[in-house]
C-alpha cells in the first residue's frame, strides 16, 4: 500500500490499496477489487469486462471492519477491459472521515493529505 508515483499532474494522491468491495446500481450488484483509491475516486477490477451503463450512478461499499465501512457514489470515467476508473460524486461525512484516515495512513504524510483535501474543496 504505497502512493502511486506518477509524472502526471494529478490533484489527488492515489494509494495502492487492494481490497474486496461491492459495487451496486439499482437491483444489480457486482463483486470487485479495489486496485487503487483516492479522495476523489478509485480504480476497480471485475471478473469480466465491464459493459454496464457509463451514465448511471453506482454505489461502492468497502467494508473495513464489522462496524466500519466506506460508501461512495461513483460514476464511471474510463473502461479498459475488466478495469474501470470511477469518479466520486458523493460521499457521506462518516465515509470521508474513514477514507481520509486510510489515505493518510498509506501516504505516511499529513502534508500530502492536506494538499489533497485542499484540491477536493476547489
Amino acid at each position: 500500500m504505497h502512493p502511486i508515483e506518477s509524472n502526471d499532474n494529478r490533484h489527488f494522491h492515489r494509494i495502492l490499496y487492494t481490497a474486496a468491495a461491492t459495487l451496486s446500481c439499482e437491483e444489480k450488484t457486482w463483486d470487485c477489487e479495489i486496485t487503487d483509491l483516492s479522495l476523489k475516486g478509485c480504480l476497480l477490477s471485475f471478473e469480466l469486462p465491464w459493459d454496464e451503463d457509463l451514465e448511471k450512478l453506482y454505489t461502492l461499499t468497502l467494508q473495513l471492519s464489522e462496524e466500519t465501512q466506506i460508501k461512495m457514489e461513483l460514476t464511471a470515467m474510463h473502461v479498459v477491459g475488466d478495469k474501470v476508473g470511477f469518479k466520486c460524486e458523493h460521499i457521506d461525512i462518516d465515509s470521508i472521515s474513514e477514507l481520509r484516515r486510510l489515505v493518510e495512513l498509506n501516504l505516511g504524510s499529513s502534508a500530502l493529505l492536506e494538499r489533497d483535501l485542499l484540491a477536493l474543496s476547489e
